[in-house]
This record gives C-alpha cells, structure tokens and sequence, in this order.
C-alpha cells in the first residue's frame, strides 16, 4: 500500500480555473500543483481534501483524451469532512448553491450537496467507505 489516493476523480471544466476558487477558496481543498497550458487555460491541477485528490482540467476537444472526454455530463463527488454543520455554514457564506441541504441519511451520515457552476455535484457528509482488510478472508 502506498501513500497516495488509489482512485482520484478527474474533471473537466470550461472555466477551470474557477472551479479551483470554488474548491479551495469555499470548500477548504487545497492546491497541490497546477499546470498551465501556453495560453493561460489549466493543463492538469491536483487538488488535495483529507488523504483524497481531485484532478481536473480545462476541458478541450484536443488531444486523444479531450475528444474523448468532450461529451461528459456533470459528475457527482463526494468527499468525507469532519464537522459537515461548520463546512455547510462555509459554504452558505460564500454563496455556494446548496441543492440538498444539511441533512440526517437512514445510513447515518449526515450531509448536503452543492452543484457547481458547470453542473457538477460536490456532495459533504460524515459517511466514509472503508477498504477491505488486507488481510485473508
């Protein structure tokens, strides 16, 4: 096992560089590198919360994967904080579209989901999936 994420969400943004203001600036992520195409458009950003990583990138019908990357919907994330009221009052201050609210799940987690402004859903609650043991079965 290693110190990195195993699976790390990828996204493209028309406005990228916006979407790294939101993830920062509203939500607490911080910047790990961000890599600048020639004409100022973001190439690949990394973006860390907790022990996980989101990459993304100014979308662009260039290059093996942009064309097959050009008709993507929106895509839903959702990330584990520790004090979902404290994070959702963050949110609420710096205007984020709040589309569930601060909410108790029959599962036990307890959360609220923002859309983007490019449709994707950034989903904050205390549920957190475990990985199976290493162990033998």
């Amino acid at each position: 096992m290693t110190d990195r994420p195993s699976v790390c969400p990828a996204l493209r943004y028309q406005d990228a560089k916006g979407a790294i203001a939101l993830l920062t600036e509203t939500f607490g992520f911080t910047e790990v590198a961000v890599h600048e195409n020639e004409d100022g458009t973001v190439a690949h950003a990394e973006l860390a919360y907790g022990n996980g990583v989101v990459m993304l990138g100014t979308a662009s019908g260039e290059g093996a994967y942009g064309r097959a990357a050009r008709d993507l919907g929106p895509a839903s994330v959702y990330v584990a904080v520790e004090d979902p009221d404290a994070h959702h009052a963050r949110a609420v201050a710096a205007g984020a579209r709040i589309v569930v609210p601060l909410t108790d799940t029959d599962y036990g987690s307890r959360q609220y989901v923002v859309r983007d402004a490019e449709g994707n859903l950034w989903c904050f609650g205390t549920y957190a999936p475990g990985l199976p043991s290493s162990g033998p079965s």
